[in-house]
């Protein structure tokens, strides 16, 4: 699968027209599902994460896309469960949801009607934290007590690749 975002750069003025982006997710819409293709369309609209905390333009937005032919519609940033199940009411598509700071557990994530969970880069950005963690207690103490870490993540390795 992949998204569509409706979203040309990082700021808030730079949210697509909703006419050009629901135009953008029809035609992702139509060459994601050609021949009977098993791909799923995601459709974003990006004001929450845009500094444009505006449910009614996000449901809209996420309607829009819905009729465009999205498989999924998603408001990265909308973190209010109120808000959320305003977005899961709205739509008759699974609606996904950005695992942030703030935003209910999945458990209750799954009680508001979601279907999909995201965490973004946030395993990355764990894994990051953890080698620089390392790099930093080798550099500056050139110790090994990252050893523990390591053993413990190439047993994890050894296991994925042999089972």
């Amino acid at each position: 699968g992949a998204s569509v975002e409706d979203c040309a750069g990082r700021g808030p003025d730079d949210i697509y027209d909703m006419g050009l982006a629901a135009e953008r997710v029809a035609a992702a819409a139509e060459a994601a599902h050609r021949d009977g293709a098993r791909f799923v369309l995601t459709a974003r609209s990006e004001n929450y994460i845009r500094q444009r905390p505006d449910l009614a333009d996000t449901i809209k937005r996420l309607q829009a896309y819905q009729t465009a032919g999205a498989d999924v519609v998603y408001a990265p940033g909308v973190s209010a469960p109120g808000d959320i199940r305003a977005i899961v009411e709205s739509v008759d598509l699974p609606v996904n949801v950005l695992a942030l700071p703030g935003v209910p557990s999945v458990a209750e994530l799954g009680a508001l009607g979601v279907a999909r969970v995201s965490i973004g880069g946030a395993f990355s950005y764990v894994a990051l934290g953890a080698a620089a963690d390392a790099a930093r207690e080798f550099l500056e103490h050139g110790t090994y007590g990252f050893s523990s870490m390591a053993s413990a993540g190439a047993k994890i390795a050894r296991e994925a690749f042999t089972t």
